[in-house]
């Protein structure tokens, strides 16, 4: 058999791919309300020739072909368009509304954020802000820095004519409609991104550009792929459904924790040895690094402590699948955001290269099951077996005594024999 082509160094289209990222970011899609994205992913990937259908519930599974059409797809790389926001939990009687949050962040980094208010006309879309309760110094002085932080204590202030309860009822304001945070992009001189939503807005740009330079050069691809777009990771449930059976291996693209104490950086991907729902396989985490730094990628391993994403959800609902996560570094994650082109890039870049590449372990990872003489264990995780200890070794056994144990016992317990065969066991005679 004609071994496959080394995989390549792809062009990507860093221009195509600015363009989708800044128009993903002005697109609200909290998670719940993620419909217009999805359309909008949609057109995109038909501009670049990939076929994809949605599920009953909105969820994006596109399709790239292997060289043998007939074979089935086997592997799959995971974005989502969802991002964190806020939902309306109660008209206030000063025209305000108290909000919650909607996927994991502190309201801390919301104060003074700028907001839509989604009603359930389409039509009757409102502005407003996040500020705390207290947010005046004229009005309350040195209060202002003692407040205390929470959803409890910031209100959104809507930019109408409201001071009561009722006239947010008449604009059509209602409880559970969504808050969205407005993100406001920006690509500096430099090539830094400050925005919101770059988590997971960024992965998806790069997934797309990935994609999009496999079709364009046409490269050969020894396995098919999945990309799977999800739209309720930050609710949890991500990539829980939409996952084939013959998915072998899955890929999730999302950011990357930029942080004093983390291994990431801005400029640079990473591969998630582990987060909060455990390690990611040893053999997928450990080839991803050495593709990207074989290919000359800024490429580091990272561990992040508070942190899962639609690999969980997958893994969780029972997906046998081996499970990576790489991503795009990013600082203030879940806050104020900010990446680096040179991050994204190298993203598309390493996830291009992934897709030319054959599975882990070839023959085996193509079935679900297989026998244990086939498993590729010892040659990959080789183990140094622990020595063989003798329980009754003269350095193992305490002589100290035990008051409690002999008045037990009636007096002193005699120390174990020395030389001769153990307790229960005959000797030679």
């Amino acid at each position: 058999m004609t071994p496959p082509p080394p995989a390549l160094n792809l062009d990507i289209d860093t221009a195509w791919m600015q363009q989708v990222l800044l128009e993903l970011l002005r697109i609200p899609s909290p998670t719940g309300r993620t419909d217009v994205i999805m359309q909008h992913v949609g057109e995109r990937l038909q501009e670049i020739g990939l076929e994809f259908e949605l599920t009953r519930r909105g969820a994006l599974i596109a399709r790239l072909e292997g060289a043998d059409p007939g074979v089935p797809l086997d592997r799959a790389v995971v974005v989502h368009t969802d991002t964190i926001g806020c939902m309306v939990t109660h008209l206030k009687d000063n025209g305000r509304l108290q909000v919650t949050q909607v996927g994991t962040h502190s309201s801390r980094f919301s104060e003074g954020t700028r907001v839509s208010i989604f009603t359930d006309d389409p039509d009757c879309t409102y502005s407003g802000t996040i500020l705390p309760t207290k947010a005046s110094g004229h009005a309350f002085g040195d209060e202002i820095d003692t407040h205390p932080h929470g959803w409890e204590h910031v209100e959104v202030r809507v930019d109408e004519r409201v001071h009561s309860a009722g006239d947010l009822r008449d604009l059509g304001i209602q409880v559970g409609d969504f808050v969205a945070q407005t993100a406001y992009p920006v690509i500096t001189r430099s090539g830094f991104v400050p925005s919101r939503h770059l988590d997971d807005k960024a992965g998806v740009a790069a997934v797309l550009a990935a994609f999009k330079a496999v079709v364009d050069s046409q490269a050969h691809l020894e396995v098919g792929a999945h990309l799977l777009i999800t739209i309720s990771e930050e609710g949890g449930h991500g990539a829980s459904s939409g996952l084939s059976r013959d998915v072998a291996e899955m890929v999730s693209v999302d950011s990357a924790v930029v942080a004093p104490g983390q291994h990431s950086t801005e400029t640079g991907v990473s591969i998630a040895m582990q987060d909060m729902s455990g390690p990611f396989d040893y053999h997928l985490t450990r080839r991803l690094h050495a593709l990207g730094r074989a290919h000359g990628i800024e490429v580091n391993r990272d561990v992040f402590r508070y942190y899962r994403s639609d690999v969980a959800a997958a893994i969780e609902a029972g997906a046998e699948t081996r499970a990576a996560l790489m991503g795009f570094g990013v600082d203030a994650t879940h806050g104020h955001e900010r990446t680096h082109l040179d991050a994204i890039v190298a993203t598309a870049r390493l996830v291009s290269l992934y897709l030319q590449t054959p599975l882990t372990f070839g023959r085996w990872d193509e079935r679900p099951t297989g026998p244990l003489e086939r498993f590729p264990s010892s040659a990959v995780q080789p183990v140094r077996h622990e020595p063989e200890l003798d329980p009754e070794a003269e350095e193992l056994v305490e002589n100290e005594p035990f008051p409690e144990l002999e008045t037990e016992l009636g007096g002193p317990h005699p120390s174990p024999r020395r030389g001769g065969p153990p307790h229960g066991v005959a000797g030679p005679d």
